[in-house]
């Protein structure tokens, strides 16, 4: 997430567009206010006609994983995931 936040008559702007593949940016200024970030997994529910709500979406087995793994000592230092990860892909 850039640090920069775009402002307009010195309030941070938290507008955005649909674009023609559905897709929109969130603006950094909304984003760093509900503290979300990279990687953050977001759930979409409808309120209303043109109102969504996102809501940061967690999954209380990984929850529960990761504080395992956190828990014990060594265990994550010893253990890249992500290195195991790219075996995979080759």
């Amino acid at each position: 997430m850039g640090t920069e936040v775009k402002q307009h008559d010195g309030e941070p702007v938290r507008t955005t567009k649909v674009s023609s593949k559905n897709q929109v940016t969130l603006p950094v200024a909304a984003l760093a206010a509900a503290h979300v970030r990279p990687g953050d997994v977001l759930r979409v529910e409808v309120e209303a006609d043109g109102v969504f709500r996102l809501i940061r979406h967690s999954d209380p087995f990984l929850d529960a994983l990761n504080e395992l793994a956190g828990s014990a000592p060594g265990l994550s230092e010893a253990t890249n995931l992500e290195e195991l990860r790219n075996e995979w892909d080759r």
